[in-house]
């Protein structure tokens, strides 16, 4: 008598859902079905630009080669990171060929999207409104999504393995276990995408502080430049109306007294040409959950660890995350192990301590961006040994399982 099949419900078509669903739609033994709430092309959501860490194109390469080489066909290369004041003063330089095995990438948001929904194919179902989530009606361990579709009211009971991919504010997750309470960090960050009219001042990955304030560009495919400046904020308080104006970056951003640099001149420039487009948010974490103790639902990316940016590791630990739960359900399936709750346990023992190590060293490494901070001190300890051994192991260990 053979095996039923196993019924995966995916909520969310974002990088690890995408990723995802291209996998597992190709084993047998499974019937996957993805529900995105967007159009096919619609990618507005996803406007600005991001870098993705050497760790995720490693990650993704040993999951599924060809869905790598066309990501970073797409892009264009993170081989370096450097930090100067705002005047130029050059305070870091690190080519990352020192702390990693293979470069990162500079990309937009929509076109990553793009890249990795038209490779899942027909698996995604777009234009998906959920109207509910929870329980299965069968038993216990199993759950239920309804949706409508172009009208059409759709429901799946006795879900197998529900996973929820759908970002830092999981309805998923929300429905299951309630969302977890943020974590202020203590920066706000604005960001805007740019076309690019700098002449080269702006290339690779580049920061640049004046005082506590940070400026953070690099250029994207196919002409533009992505921008994002920080701005201390007290945990809790609202982001103040009076520093989304061109006044308070250019107080934020340029240097008193002495000439700013032509790229954070150009830099600060463009962004007050764009303030009406900047998108402002809060630097948070939230607390690590992979796997529901009881329900067969597990959570990856965002909705299972909100973290900090300040390493680009936002959407890299989500592709680190989907790539370990791909390879590790494939190497079940492929030896006939179809137990959900087995695939759940080996996907959080995978990633658990690997996410918790990523979000202390990315808060860790904000200590620039703090009220008073010394940014000259915050890169002298970023040049040192111990950081430099923890990068490493950022952007070398992936943690991928059993085979890796």
């Amino acid at each position: 008598m053979s095996e039923p099949i196993r019924h995966i419900a995916i909520l969310g078509a974002g990088v690890a859902g995408a990723i995802l669903a291209r996998r597992l739609s190709a084993l047998p033994g499974l019937k996957v079905t993805c529900l995105e709430r967007v159009a096919p092309d619609d990618h507005s959501e996803a406007g600005t630009g991001l870098n993705v860490g050497p760790n995720a194109i490693k990650a993704l390469r040993a999951c599924d080669p060809a869905l790598a080489d066309a990501v970073v066909a797409q892009s264009l290369p993170w081989a370096n990171w450097r930090v100067s004041l705002a005047d130029g003063s050059l305070l870091f330089d690190l080519p990352l060929a020192r702390v990693a095995d293979n470069a990162g990438i500079r990309i937009r948001w929509s076109e990553l999207y793009r890249i990795l929904r038209e490779g899942a194919g027909p698996a995604i179902h777009y234009g998906c409104e959920i109207t509910y989530i929870g329980p299965s009606q069968r038993d216990d361990t199993r759950t239920r999504v309804a949706w409508t579709q172009n009208g059409v009211a759709h429901e799946l009971d006795g879900i197998d393995l529900l996973i929820g991919t759908d970002g830092r504010y999981s309805t998923t997750r929300a429905a299951f276990s309630g969302l977890p309470t943020p974590r202020h960090v203590g920066v706000a960050i604005l960001r805007v995408l740019v076309e690019d009219r700098s002449g080269g001042l702006v290339d690779d990955y580049e920061q640049w502080f004046n005082r506590h304030h940070r400026l953070l560009a690099f250029r994207v495919p196919p002409n533009h430049i992505y921008i994002a400046g920080t701005f201390p904020v007290a945990a809790g308080a609202p982001i103040p109306a009076s520093w989304k104006t061109p006044e308070a970056m250019r107080h934020a951003f340029l240097p008193e007294g002495r000439p700013a640099s032509p790229a954070v001149q150009w830099l600060v420039d463009a962004m007050c040409d764009q303030v009406a487009d900047a998108h402002w948010a809060r630097m948070q974490e939230s607390d690590v959950l992979f796997a529901e103790p009881v329900r067969q639902v597990l959570y990856l990316g965002d909705s299972a660890h909100g973290m900090a940016p300040t390493l680009g590791q936002g959407a890299t630990q989500a592709m680190e995350d989907a790539s370990c739960a791909a390879r590790l359900i494939e190497q079940a399936v492929a030896a006939g192990n179809l137990n959900v709750r087995h695939w759940m346990d080996a996907i959080d023992a995978a990633r658990h301590e690997r996410i918790r190590f990523a979000m202390e060293l990315s808060v860790r490494a904000t200590d620039t961006m703090l009220q008073g901070a010394d940014p000259v001190a915050g890169a002298r300890w970023k040049t040192e040994p111990p950081f430099l051994d923890d990068l490493s192991r950022l952007f070398r260990d992936i943690a991928m399982g059993q085979g890796a």
